[in-house]
């Protein structure tokens, strides 16, 4: 019975143990994320969190808690926009923008009326 309640215990401390290091790279995160904080600011914090670790972390998350809700909602905005802004770059034009391209060759006479059909379904497909 009594190894049973160690391994209850084992289990108890780990899942703490591994709370309090997400909790400690979200701070560290936060600190190299903000850009309002002086360096001499972010090494006190990161001294004192290696001194006084819970303590710290826990003045931390009550002191600077909102703005590291704050920071991390713009650094997803920011990373967000910078994937839409890929995607639409690697994507190419809209098949409405090669049909319109591949009229005005037509136009120009520089295609012929089958090269402009085949581009159409191609850009429709």
């Amino acid at each position: 019975m009594e190894t049973f309640f160690q391994f209850i215990w084992l289990v108890i401390v780990s899942f703490a143990f591994v709370a309090y290091l997400i909790i400690l790279f979200q701070i560290v995160t936060d600190l190299f994320r903000d850009r309002e904080q002086k360096g001499w600011h972010k090494a006190i914090w990161i001294v004192f969190l290696i001194v006084f670790p819970l303590i710290t972390a826990v003045v931390y998350l009550i002191a600077r808690g909102n703005g590291m809700a704050t920071r991390q909602a713009a650094y997803v905005k920011q990373a967000q926009e910078s994937t839409d802004s890929y995607i639409r770059e690697v994507a190419g034009r809209s098949p409405a923008q090669e049909i319109a391209d591949a009229k005005a060759l037509l136009d120009a006479g520089s295609i012929s009326a089958e090269e402009f059909e085949k581009i159409k379904a191609k850009a429709l497909s």
